[in-house]
């Protein structure tokens, strides 16, 4: 195991009718934004009950935050929490609203041009470039990115997707209702599976560093997911299989099966570039992406996916390679039983376009990802073939 830093205070408050909770952690005298998506979260009555919560505080609302975020759009509540004197903001949504949220607070104090923020990758933001923050919290409508316990976001401009994170990001408090979830639409619910559970192939599926405890733990959000994901797709207001998704969600990508281990995020950097050109939901790109990149990678994995096939889908009989390729086929089928494609040419998408998602990748940087750094753009090339 390597060595590493773990840290996490974001406050979980999980449960049913977990709202009243606002009213303790957002400070009393607080100017109060509240930032939301597309208007479900106002046509369902959420915001009103939010408002309702937050009582006497001066409240303002921000809407319109869109799937994949965008700098564009989120630059404008920055002038509104700068005008207004906004103290907390609270995301009401699902990670691209948090996401979105995370980089509100980031830049309402930064004195320079905030686009600068979007040029750290998967580095951390350091503390003396943003020092201070809008404090926010979050109420969680749609499980999947874990985004709610995690100082991480993935905003869009341009024609790219790029990851901000600083340690200054963590949400002061998560409410985590499964009842808030009951009225997602399949596709969402089956695409937060996925997400969750790419999320955490993503910390597991790499090589072998002897830690257990991480391991265990992420056998066990995987299996989860397997035993509740068509249920909780196919049953909205099954509430025990529904909370099963939202902590899966959460412990998926809160720092605790990550800490200490190799990770390789290939599948979401392929995943973005298929989102930004072509419009594919996020959680279906990961679909496409991860059967094709661990058949191509399997060597390079080779021991995780034994570990793989005989832990996570009780793969005991057979020859190492027969193992691995039940495993591959049964995580490809575990996504079709959701109802999700998982072949580009299902969505229209043909050999012509792999050219201009590889230059794409090459335009990012995205030149030796993996958990070794050794995957060219030659062999994101063979992953996407692989997914036609």
């Amino acid at each position: 195991m390597f060595n590493f830093d773990f840290y996490n205070p974001t406050r979980i408050l999980f449960g049913k009718n977990r709202l009243e909770g606002i009213d303790k952690y957002v400070p009393a005298d607080a100017a109060v934004l509240i930032t939301y998506g597309g208007g479900s979260a106002r046509k369902s009555g959420l915001i009103d009950k939010v408002k309702t919560v937050l009582g006497n505080r001066k409240v303002y609302e921000f809407g319109g935050i869109e799937p994949n975020p965008r700098y564009e759009t989120l630059v404008k509540a920055v002038e509104i929490v700068r005008s207004e004197n906004i103290d907390f903001i609270l995301a009401v949504g699902g990670g691209s609203v948090i996401d979105g949220t995370k980089f509100i607070t980031l830049a309402s104090y930064y004195k320079g041009d905030s686009r600068d923020l979007l040029k750290f990758g998967f580095m951390p933001i350091p503390l003396e470039v943003v020092s201070k923050v809008v404090p926010f919290g979050t109420v969680l409508t749609l499980p999947a990115t874990g985004s709610e316990m995690n100082s991480g976001a993935v905003i869009s401009y341009e024609h790219g997707k790029f990851p901000v994170m600083c340690e200054l990001a963590f949400p002061k408090f998560s409410i985590l209702d499964p009842t808030l979830t009951f009225t997602l639409p399949k596709i969402q619910v089956a695409n937060g599976v996925i997400d969750a559970f790419v999320h955490t192939t993503e910390q597991y599926l790499t090589y072998p560093v002897d830690a257990k405890v991480q391991d265990r733990m992420a056998e066990g959000i995987l299996q989860t997911l397997i035993e509740i994901g068509e249920t909780t797709v196919a049953e909205s207001e099954n509430h025990e299989a529904r909370a099963n998704l939202v902590w899966s969600a959460t412990l998926a990508l809160n720092g605790l099966i990550g800490a200490g281990v190799p990770q390789d995020w290939t599948t979401h950097m392929i995943g973005h570039e298929l989102t930004a050109l072509l419009g594919i939901d996020h959680g279906q790109t990961l679909a496409i992406v991860l059967p094709s990149l661990l058949e191509v990678r399997r060597e390079q994995k080779r021991a995780k996916l034994l570990q793989y096939a005989e832990r996570v889908w009780h793969i005991k009989s057979g020859r190492d390679e027969e193992k691995v390729d039940l495993a591959i086929q049964k995580t490809r089928e575990f996504f079709e039983s959701l109802g999700v494609k998982t072949r580009l040419s299902q969505y229209g998408v043909g050999a012509d376009k792999i050219p201009v998602i590889v230059e794409q990748l090459k335009a990012h940087g995205m030149t030796t990802l993996s958990e070794t750094q050794d995957l060219t753009l030659d062999i994101s090339q063979k992953i996407l073939e692989g997914s036609l």
